[in-house]
């Protein structure tokens, strides 16, 4: 009765407060969401080796998370989780999609990586920065996936967040900084990673006040997710990507 169009499966981490917020925001009519939670006993993110930490309990507790959700019957899954699909370049993103689509049955899959990609691509810029609340270790890997679809990275900045619990609680203030740091003359648009920073409606805001695209990473999952369903409708408020493309 409610999910005529499209019945999203959405995967987020146990520790994730922002994604379920941001999906319910921005959701076109008859467009429902369904949340597997993938349980992260341990979410300090101090250091490299916590972050590693962290995608090893991803990868430890992924396939229930998908279990338990395909029992509702979605149509497609969101990625509403990033870190891990940006892991090992192209490639690996295409093993992960490859990897989930196969435990949900063949379900139409749409990941953080993918997303922005494709969202660069209509914007149909080259030269980005990125932002990501993450360790460098992580940040590495954000930008060799970018690079190696075919951008050219002139900056990435971690916010370093000592938990994954303390990413939805950084400021628009610092956020704003952040972009700030980020942007030049020279830079054709602006992409937020991590989908536990709270970024949606500052994103559409500073796209307005910069001139250029600013990318966040839910409106992103969200409209790739959208688009891959044959589902065009443009939605004002979030961003030129939900309104114009």
């Amino acid at each position: 009765m409610l999910g005529q169009r499209e019945r999203f499966g959405v995967i987020i981490p146990s520790t994730n407060t922002v994604v379920e917020h941001d999906f319910t925001m921005i959701r076109p009519e008859r467009v429902t969401f369904h949340y597997g939670r993938m349980y992260l006993p341990r979410p300090n993110l101090g250091s490299d080796e916590d972050f590693l930490d962290l995608i090893d309990q991803i990868r430890a507790s992924i396939t229930t998370a998908v279990r338990d959700v395909v029992t509702c019957a979605p149509t497609a899954l969101l990625m509403g989780m990033s870190a891990e699909t940006f892991w090992g370049g192209v490639a690996g993103n295409a093993a992960f999609e490859e990897r989930i689509s196969a435990m949900s049955g063949g379900l139409r899959v749409s990941t953080g990586a993918s997303s922005c990609r494709e969202a660069l691509e209509a914007h149909g810029v080259r030269r980005i920065s990125v932002f990501s609340p993450y360790q460098p270790v992580a940040d590495t890997q954000v930008s060799t996936y970018f690079t190696e679809a075919g951008f050219e990275v002139a900056h990435v900045t971690g916010l370093r967040c000592p938990s994954a619990t303390a990413i939805a609680e950084v400021t628009p203030e610092r956020l704003e900084d952040v972009v700030a740091s980020l942007d030049g003359p020279d830079v054709e648009a602006i992409v937020q990673v991590g989908t536990n920073l709270s970024f949606v409606r500052q994103a559409a805001d500073l796209e307005e006040r910069l001139g250029k695209p600013v990318v966040a990473i839910n409106a992103a999952t969200l409209w790739h997710g959208l688009r891959h369903a044959g589902i065009d409708d443009r939605i004002d408020g979030f961003g030129s990507l939900l309104r114009d493309h």
